[in-house]
């Protein structure tokens, strides 16, 4: 029998070399290329002496193309997890089906948080199979005490074979499957180590075929790399029909869930929870919670009204400058980008006539929130001058607005979205782009004195009025 053909696939791409290279020559990455040697193996998972047959052969159906005004849409009804903030990530449900993909930092909450979801499931729809190849029965066990599951029928089962967790998941017929994770799983279809490329692509392809096949949703949790993103081949984010990004920081108590990819809802949308003894808690009203160390009158502080899908949030905007000590003036920005803040240091320069040339500027969004929209750049040029000028901005002010080089303040979307929020938190006056006030339909506010609504054109405007 002719031995197996050894291959050399790199772990960051996924590309494939008939011999070792110390560096990629498709994504560049070094020391990379690990050995696999896929084994020729029949249905059963024995060896065989011949060329295999396809084994997605069985899940290929061969169906005649349909006109697009023939094909009949059916909306599914969406199954509860039982958590508010969880369904509204996923878009108001788990779809019947779907395959989600969780990933996060290692101890940020994930096996908790879908343990909580499992069980709330389980008690209210039907029964749910947890597989663990990280964890035993008894460690779940332990957990879900702590958590408070009750006698539900949700199946535990720690096994890390591919065929193994199909085969419980054709005999148990759960409403619910959650593998946890999907980069300690192998198949033995293939000789190369759990985590590999070659696996992690089986692993997602097995489940996808029995998630759809079965009506099955599934969810799977994944790894992240150092630099934050899922550990595996890109094709793990494209098989997959939701993505899910479980961030927070470790020495605060929220956590948050984002959306980057959803075939059955909008992206970017955002859940808030809280990280407690009895598990993790869902966060109605994350804007009181970001606020609710807010020191008032502090020069170096703005609150921003951001929006994360369809959810304003407001947050406080924290700048520090304080003279250089050496002649090399630093910038250090947590929560937003660091080139945004450098560009928007300059406007500041060159507009307002601020001399921030040798001083050194910090810039913090409290609480381990992470912006990366426009709208906050009005807040960060606000904080950041109330603190060169050691003076503050009123408790009851907000501010929202886009920044342009030439130092005029441009409109965003969703403007009278976070007005509402910043009226509901109390706030009274709300300094924002011109053209929002123009176009807002906030006018209603405006007659009932609610809100007094201040439209700023230029960078210099906006300070006269803030400071």
């Amino acid at each position: 029998m002719k031995p197996p053909k050894v291959v050399f696939v790199c772990q960051e791409c996924g590309a494939q070399s008939p011999k070792w290279m110390g560096k990629c020559v498709e994504c560049g990455a070094w020391n990379s290329f690990v050995e696999e040697r896929p084994a020729l193996v029949d249905e059963s998972g024995s060896a065989s002496a011949g060329k295999p047959a396809n084994r997605y052969a069985q899940f290929s159906t061969s169906t005649a193309a349909k006109l697009y005004a023939e094909v009949e849409t059916t909306n599914a009804e969406r199954l509860s997890s039982g958590i508010g903030e969880f369904d509204r990530v996923l878009g108001g449900g788990v779809v019947p089906g779907s395959l989600v993909l969780l990933g996060g930092e290692p101890g940020i909450g994930k096996s908790t948080l879908l343990l909580q979801a499992a069980a709330h499931f389980a008690a209210n729809v039907g029964p749910v199979l947890y597989a663990s190849g990280e964890e035993s029965e008894h460690q779940i066990k332990s957990r879900g005490d702590r958590l408070g599951v009750g006698a539900a029928p949700l199946f535990l089962l720690s096994e890390t074979c591919i065929e193994r967790i199909l085969e419980e998941i054709a005999r148990l017929k759960p409403a619910l499957v959650v593998i946890d994770s999907v980069q300690t799983v192998f198949s033995i279809k293939f000789q190369s180590a759990p985590g590999s490329i070659g696996q992690v692509r089986e692993a997602a392809t097995q489940f996808l075929f029995a998630a759809k096949g079965q009506n099955i949703p599934t969810v799977l949790v994944g790894h992240v790399t150092k630099d934050g993103n899922l550990a595996g081949p890109k094709a793990l984010e494209h098989v997959v029909d939701t993505v899910l990004y479980f961030e927070g920081e470790r020495h605060h108590s929220h956590r948050v869930i984002r959306a980057i990819k959803n075939r059955f809802g909008a992206v970017s949308e955002l859940g808030v929870f809280e990280m407690t003894g009895s598990g993790l808690r869902p966060v109605a009203n994350p804007s009181r919670l970001f606020l609710s160390e807010r020191a008032s009158g502090t020069p170096g502080s703005a609150v921003l009204c951001c929006v994360e899908g369809s959810r304003p949030i407001l947050v406080e905007v924290q700048a520090l400058v304080s003279t250089s000590t050496y002649g090399n003036a630093r910038r250090m920005a947590i929560g937003i980008d660091q080139n945004r803040l450098s560009l928007l240091l300059a406007v500041l320069e060159k507009r307002a006539g601020l001399s921030l040339a040798g001083d050194d500027v910090y810039v913090n969004i409290a609480g381990g929130m992470n912006i990366d929209e426009p709208a906050a750049d009005l807040s960060v040029v606000a904080a950041v001058a109330s603190s060169v000028r050691n003076r503050g901005l009123s408790a009851s002010t907000a501010v929202f607005g886009e920044v342009g080089l030439s130092g005029e303040i441009r409109g965003i979307p969703q403007a009278p979205l976070r007005i509402r929020e910043a009226v509901q938190m109390g706030f009274s006056r709300v300094v924002l782009p011109a053209a929002n006030v123009e176009r807002a339909t906030a006018g209603t506010l405006i007659e009932r004195h609610e809100c007094e609504l201040i439209g700023v054109r230029t960078v210099g405007e906006a300070l006269d009025t803030l400071i």
